[in-house]
């Protein structure tokens, strides 16, 4: 009704108009240029799209947008992520400046006002932490190590050693439990510390650096903080050692351990967790989860066998790594130039870029709201909700119609995609941050009020119902999620822009962009992780073994054809690491593909802008993951990142899909062929 609304008042005016003219001279009118949703000036009509599709589909705009020197990759997701950012700034000028504010306005304003006072945070340099120093530096007894642990966690200074938080029991999801999780590292990635190859000999050695420098800027002399370094590098390098890699880690069985709380305490004697749950404030817990509980024994040994004057070193640095971000600009730097090294960014982000990001994580169903009501047409979420019901339904059809799965487990997927959770644009309930201060002239203070506040809103969920309609991501987010112990899918308002998604685009762009994205999150659901997951959300297997074995053949299909892919000529894709990933846009891609072959559009069959319907889906879908990417940052998503590469997650997907072939006349002795009886069908 409100499109319709709009329309009867340009028309009430150009009428207006009109009649104040009779009598006169027509006016000529340039109508305004219409959108080009699909535009060849992006593309490189040189290559032929069986040969290098993202290439056909991006080539132009990949050479004409190179990434900006504060960025170090630049893509759509980026392109948005500026836009969003850049709203954002104006939602905080606008609340730092606004007279009889609100609580809302009056947080996030003052926040923003903190934040942006540079020279308010010179002028304390490295003060805010000094006590924090100061207290372990007067740490006498190694028993006093745990405790130290604890301290910085609830008030908000990271998470030395292991990772600790309370949330749904995998097995029994309406029931609170903690969590202890491997952790204690600061480098991306375990290998950085274990290998030699020449990028992660680079990498220690710039980290050695930067940790001297740390050190040095809170008052050690060079051959203390030399000291103080060499103890940090050891300590994080054993527990490295005792870390599960990230592909172990996407097992949920292999991370699922569960133990009542004086038995775990029986396997790591020098931690007792009944004690140490007590510290953290979690309270009423007789059992809890260890990730990895080898991990957990190797941190126990480490306790007796480290010196003292080593972990003091260690416990320093968690508080000055947690902190650094929000002191004087020294240590604003350092931390900038160990970044150039890790990923070849060359200028640092501008500061109300980063202040921008940073309230919406920290304070985002505030700011989210004022978002919403600036920046979002309810219309969207409506035709949100019809475009995720007709997903549901095709994906539906589809798993009816599988040859490799039996009944049985039909009935049991149809039963979990039936019981999806739809999560749209905002929340229903917003978080009001009670007991939360926030100043105008303490912007570190206001950082660790808000790490304590989440802190707290996490620990204090034990005992109580399990909160299933919570997000886990803010309004103005530019990207969508699946949760498997929710079983819910996500899409906030930030995505629902242009390449995903525009009103005045035709039904192929948007099928092509966020219905894909739909049925890549709804595709997660049955991933090779998501598919251990039952319909509530509990880790149980539903499925019949004959289904699981032919799924897993699939699977390593998909594992085999990941794995030949590169980057910088050879730096292979991990396969098993971006699994699921590249599951999900196999099967969001052909969902979606389905869906659009129900539309007016596909069957009239009519050429816009020189291309057919499903020429147009397709070429949608590449130019949602067209980007440029630094070298150094490219390496390290390799190693770091679940997803594939936007040059891959455009070609791999499209060369199992009849359709893509069919719609571009793509045929043997094309670099991208493949046989039919090659093509991975899954879901």
């Amino acid at each position: 009704m409100k499109v319709q609304h709009h329309l009867l008042i340009a028309a009430v005016l150009f009428s207006s108009v009109a009649m104040a003219n009779e009598g006169k001279k027509p006016i000529k009118k340039t109508p305004p240029e219409k959108k080009k949703y699909i535009d060849k000036a992006n593309m490189d009509l040189t290559v032929k799209p069986g040969d290098n599709f993202y290439q056909y589909a991006n080539g132009a705009w990949v050479k004409n947008n190179p990434v900006p020197a504060s960025r170090t990759r630049w893509g759509s997701f980026d392109e948005l992520r500026q836009e969003s950012s850049k709203r954002l700034k104006t939602l905080l000028e606008d609340a730092m400046a606004t007279a009889n504010r609100d609580r809302k306005t009056q947080i996030i304003g003052d926040f923003y006002k903190s934040g942006m006072d540079s020279l308010a945070i010179e002028a304390k340099g490295y003060q805010p932490i000094k006590a924090d120093l100061e207290r372990i530096n007067n740490i006498t007894a190694s028993a006093d190590i745990l405790n130290e642990v604890i301290s910085l966690r609830t008030n908000g200074m990271g998470s030395a050693l292991f990772s600790m938080n309370v949330g749904p029991d995998r097995k029994n999801v309406m029931a609170y439990i903690p969590s202890i999780g491997q952790g204690g590292t600061s480098l991306p990635d375990r290998d950085y510390y274990l290998k030699d190859d020449a990028r992660s000999t680079k990498i220690r050695d710039a980290y050695k650096a930067h940790l001297q420098k740390m050190f040095s800027l809170v008052g050690e002399d060079a051959a203390t903080a030399a000291l103080s370094a060499a103890s940090v590098l050891k300590i994080e390098t054993a527990l490295a050692n005792a870390q599960y890699s990230r592909i172990e880690m996407r097992d949920p069985n292999k991370t699922y351990h569960k133990f009542a709380v004086s038995d775990l305490s029986a396997t790591t004697p020098n931690m007792n967790w009944a004690s140490l749950l007590k510290a953290a404030r979690i309270n009423g817990a007789d059992s809890v989860l260890a990730g990895n509980p080898e991990f957990l024994k190797k941190v126990n040994n480490m306790l007796t066998e480290v010196p003292l004057s080593d972990w003091k070193s260690y416990l320093r640095w968690n508080v000055i790594r947690s902190a650094a971000p929000y002191l004087s600009h020294e240590f604003v730097d350092a931390d900038f130039e160990f970044t150039k090294v890790q990923t070849g960014q060359k200028v640092p982000t501008p500061r109300w870029e980063k202040m921008s990001g940073m309230i919406d994580r920290m304070l985002g169903d505030l700011i989210g709201q004022l978002y919403v009501e600036k920046y979002f047409k309810p219309e969207a979420k409506a035709y949100m909700v019809e475009l995720v019901n007709n997903m549901q339904a095709t994906f539906a059809e589809r798993i009816k119609r599988l040859d490799w799965m039996t009944d049985a487990t039909k009935q049991k997927a149809l039963e979990k995609l039936n019981a999806f959770a739809k999560k749209i644009a905002y929340p229903d309930k917003w978080r009001a941050y009670e007991g939360i201060e926030i100043s105008a002239d303490n912007f570190y203070k206001n950082v660790r009020a808000c790490s304590k506040w989440f802190y707290n809103y996490n620990v204090n969920k034990m005992g109580k119902p399990v909160d299933r309609t919570e997000w886990g991501m803010t309004p103005p987010t530019i990207n969508a999620q699946y949760s498997p112990s929710n079983n819910d899918i996500t899409f906030p308002a930030g995505i629902l822009q242009f390449p995903f998604f525009d009103f005045g685009a035709d039904d192929a762009v948007n099928y092509g962009g966020i219905a894909a994205v739909i049925g890549h999150e709804m595709t997660h659901g049955f991933d090779d992780q998501g598919r251990q997951f039952d319909a509530v959300g509990n880790l149980k297997d539903w499925w019949q073994k004959e289904d699981a074995d032919k799924f897993k053949t699939k699977a390593d299909e998909v594992v085999k054809q990941y794995d030949a892919l590169t980057v910088q000529d050879s730096i292979h894709v991990q396969g098993r690491l971006t699994l699921g990933e590249n599951l999900a846009d196999l099967g969001g891609l052909s969902i979606a593909y389905e869906a659009f072959t129900k539309t007016k559009q596909f069957k009239e069959g009519k050429k816009i802008d020189g291309f057919t319907p499903q020429q147009r889906f397709f070429l949608s879908w590449a130019q949602v993951w067209r980007n440029n990417t630094l070298p150094d940052t490219e390496a390290q998503l390799i190693k770091t990142d679940p997803h594939s590469p936007g040059i891959h997650r455009t070609n791999a997907p499209v060369t199992n899909i009849d359709a893509w072939y069919e719609a571009f006349g793509i045929k043997a002795g094309d670099k991208m062929y493949k046989a039919p009886e090659q093509r991975t069908h899954i879901w």
